[in-house]
């Protein structure tokens, strides 16, 4: 289970219009750890970087003029990341532009190196609905600490968003445990007369209420592709 946390800076918003990678960041996780293997590069981008851009990420042509172009980086970069899903905030933004910088040396998209993508972008948005889900709010949410987080950096931000994604799915890994514990048990070989009663705790008007409140906030954020509405139309709301 190899998965490579991601993150570019670029000279502008959009690929389309020429614009260009100028920072790579990656890092890898086996097995949900950190195993502090990385892939860093700061990148010529052979164009002018938008004040717009600049503002954010803090880099000039000034920095970058000595920088190996793409072409000289890309057999390592795809090296790194060969046979791993790939887990990127805003995905669409960084593989677009991957895809650009390899459709120009006439190379296949990422998507033939990797496995899946998992944008935590979208992940954020399914787990908190209506909320700002910026990789900043994120470390907030989490308690992770971003202090030294004065301007977007490759690196630094795929390092804060491989710790933003395992506290995002950590349950994952509970849900695991317990179902491994549970295949386990003796209670699923237990004769049924030794078995304790089951308790059913029906919810309270209060808590159905509030649970109509969260489906309908999901359902909005999901332009209506809320999963659990769907289930309940289908079985009549049991």
């Amino acid at each position: 289970m190899r998965q490579i946390v991601l993150d570019t800076e670029t000279t502008g918003l959009e690929h389309r219009h020429g614009h260009r990678v100028i920072e790579i960041g990656c890092v890898e996780l086996v097995g949900r750890k950190l195993t502090n293997r990385r892939f860093h590069q700061y990148i010529n981008p052979e164009r002018q970087i938008e004040a717009g851009a600049q503002a954010v990420h803090g880099l000039t042509n000034e920095f970058l003029h000595d920088k190996p172009r793409f072409a000289e980086i890309a057999a390592e970069f795809l090296d790194f990341i060969r046979g791993a899903d790939l887990v990127i905030h805003n995905a669409a933004f960084d593989v677009g532009f991957l895809n650009s910088e390899l459709a120009l040396l006439e190379q296949e998209p990422l998507g033939t190196v990797c496995g899946d993508v998992i944008d935590t972008l979208r992940l954020a948005r399914e787990l908190r609905p209506g909320r700002k889900n910026s990789l900043d709010a994120l470390c907030s949410e989490y308690a992770i600490d971003n202090s030294g987080r004065q301007l977007h950096g490759a690196l630094l931000d795929a390092e804060l968003l491989a710790e933003v994604y395992l506290a995002m799915t950590r349950g994952q890994e509970n849900l695991i445990m317990d179902l491994d514990m549970a295949s386990s048990s003796d209670a699923l070989t237990m004769p049924a007369g030794d078995r304790l009663p089951l308790t059913v705790l029906r919810a309270t008007p209060e808590e159905l209420a509030e649970n109509e409140r969260v489906l309908a906030e999901i359902a909005k954020e999901s332009k209506g592709n809320c999963v659990w509405m769907k289930l309940g139309m289908e079985t009549g709301g049991r």
